[in-house]
């Protein structure tokens, strides 16, 4: 099964997300939808059912403090001259980056460790851009709004892909205090 580790976002974020995908034009990019929103933590990929289990009990060890998360601004992978990815960032980066550090602590027995983990949520995919100036103003312009979420838990999800898209189920719940 397909497995990754996320933080589910509130119905406000999403929402701004969605109002954030509007502001780019669709002839030149391939859109998330906004029902997929979630922050990644770390994607481990096709896993048997036995290892599923042998991540939840990895992951039962993790004691993370509670905190205040918000979208800020809007990003590109992997740069202006070559835009991929359309992103939104989130802050405070730091907390998350030391979550997602005691993740990939707690799982590095059985999976490799992340490199330069950005925290981000994902607007859109761009398969190609036919006017790189004009793309670039546009980006500019995106106003996202400092929608806040708790990040007061995160979740081992299992990703089944069909034709309307992926569909997520939770595996597990971990809580923070």
């Amino acid at each position: 099964m397909r497995v990754f580790i996320a933080v589910d976002l509130t119905e406000e974020v999403k929402s701004e997300l969605a109002s954030a995908q509007k502001q780019l034009s669709s002839a030149s990019a391939k859109m998330s939808m906004a029902h997929d929103f979630h922050l990644t933590l770390k994607f481990l990929g096709e896993i048997t059912p036995a290892k599923v289990e042998v991540v939840k009990s990895c992951l039962s060890n993790i004691r993370f403090k509670t905190f205040t998360a918000a979208v800020a601004g809007v990003g590109v992978f992997p740069s202006e001259n070559n835009v991929r990815v359309v992103w939104v960032g989130i802050e405070p980066e730091d907390e998350l980056v030391q979550l997602q550090k005691k993740i990939d602590d707690a799982l590095e027995k059985e999976f490799a460790k992340e490199k330069g983990f950005k925290p981000h949520l994902t607007l859109a995919r761009v398969k190609f851009v036919s006017d790189k100036n004009s793309f670039s103003r546009q980006l500019q312009q995106i106003k996202v709004k400092n929608a806040e979420f708790a990040v007061d838990s995160f979740k081992l999800k299992r990703s089944t892909l069909s034709r309307e898209g992926a569909v997520y189920d939770d595996l597990a719940v971990y809580t923070g205090r």
